[in-house]
């Protein structure tokens, strides 16, 4: 690839994920920055999935927000239907009690008044088409690894391994947990380990899922089903690292049968269809999403327990905040201004800091074994479940339909 000229671009995002990529044909999409002047920097990028494999064991809840931005940059409807699962109900129960009965909590769609409450999409197919349409809307795509930054008074410089100098008018680091260009910024993270690891896989269970997503709340971490549409459930299995690694190292129907039992039977017996992955767990955040010129996006900026699985939502409202930040704030010229970038801050730190301090207090609640912290969490879930008021209130904000929304999200 020949050497790019310097001044080439209004921004520069490092991160081909799907908030990198939703970011760079958002600012196009929204007129923002003109094609050609939004370019993505990333190690590598994703290469077309097959249309006959199987579903990638990477899934993502999307809430409605998410769907509604995912319109606005023109990805929405290039999904491959076969992908993509629209689930109605939603039931949480303790280990304690028994779904549908005492001690659990349920949404319905109907009881809300939305046509559903959200989609289970496949990471796969979502990273790609939000890359083809980024491609597709003018954004650059450029291949190479961030070695360091260098802010001056008009630009940013970003400087890869292979020595090519890029510069722009804002940097938007968007490169995930172990964010390089995070650290190339000078910005530090707090946080702490969950000391858990995520068991994901599909399987097939002997009772449908009724279109619902299922979350029994164990001391040990939460089991939850989400609903596919040829009748399977991925699940995403949160258990501390000594237990994740005997079941993982378990034969196929020995972890059907432990699985079976870490679901109190909700589904039946449950057999596996896949190949286990583990991923991490950690409360990880930002110390600062600001700097001169730069910004921080989804992961690079916040990390959450996936109990509720809002860490991709999440990035996206980043996205869509900062979209309606750097529109605000006039041309391209204007994009690098700190006081314009600290109102991004601000905004997304705060929303971003209440998911997840609720998020962690609620892993801390549910892991606790004494009785009178088992009592307090059924009396609780059944008590919410009595008031429809508050249950609708807790359904808009996993929708991203409450708290503070970008204006354009909720004009779609």
């Amino acid at each position: 690839m020949s050497r790019l000229k310097s001044g080439d671009f209004d921004v520069l995002i490092v991160g081909a994920g799907v908030t990198g990529s939703v970011m760079a044909g958002l600012l196009v999409a929204r007129k923002l920055s003109a094609a050609g002047r939004v370019a993505i920097v990333a190690d590598r990028f994703a290469k077309a999935p097959l249309e006959d494999a199987d579903w990638d064991v990477r899934v993502f809840a999307m809430s409605r927000a998410s769907e509604r931005l995912l319109r606005a940059c023109g990805v929405w409807n290039s999904l491959p239907p076969a992908r993509v699962f629209a689930y109605e109900r939603m039931c949480v129960w303790d280990a304690g009690g028994t779904p549908l009965g005492p001690g659990s909590l349920t949404f319905d769609c109907a009881q809300i008044g939305e046509p559903n409450l959200g989609y289970i999409v496949e990471g796969r197919a979502l990273q790609w088409q939000c890359l083809q349409s980024a491609r597709a809307a003018g954004v650059v795509l450029i291949e190479g690894a961030v070695q360091s930054t260098l802010c001056g008074d008009e630009d940013i410089a970003l400087r890869l391994t292979d020595g090519r100098e890029l510069r722009s008018k804002l940097l938007v680091a968007a490169d995930g947990t172990e964010s390089k260009t995070r650290e190339s910024l000078g910005i530090d993270t707090a946080g702490h380990a969950y000391h858990q690891d995520a068991l994901v896989a599909h399987v097939e269970t002997t009772r449908p899922h009724a279109n619902t997503a299922w979350q029994r709340f164990l001391s040990t971490g939460p089991v939850a089903f989400l609903p596919l549409n040829d009748g399977r459930s991925s699940i995403v299995w949160s258990v501390d690292r000594a237990q994740a690694a005997l079941l993982s190292a378990m034969d196929p129907d020995a972890f059907g049968a432990a699985l079976t039992a870490a679901s109190g039977e909700a589904l039946g017996q449950c057999t596996l269809t896949t190949p286990l992955a583990t991923f991490p767990l950690r409360l990880q955040y930002a110390v600062d999403y600001a700097r001169p010129r730069a910004v921080l996006l989804g992961d690079a900026a916040h990390v959450v327990h996936p109990l509720a699985g809002q860490g991709l939502n999440l990035g996206l409202l980043d996205c869509a905040a900062l979209a309606q930040v750097l529109g605000e704030g006039g041309s391209p010229e204007n994009f690098g201004d700190y006081r314009q970038l600290r109102r991004y801050e601000r905004w997304r730190r705060s929303e971003n800091l209440i998911a997840a301090a609720a998020l962690d207090g609620l892993e801390r609640l549910f892991s606790r074994t004494d009785p009178l912290s088992a009592g307090l969490r059924g009396a609780g879930l059944s008590a919410v479940g009595r008031m429809p008021f508050l249950k609708r209130r807790l359904a808009q904000r996993a929708l991203g339909l409450a708290g503070d929304v970008p204006d354009f999200l909720k004009a779609i």
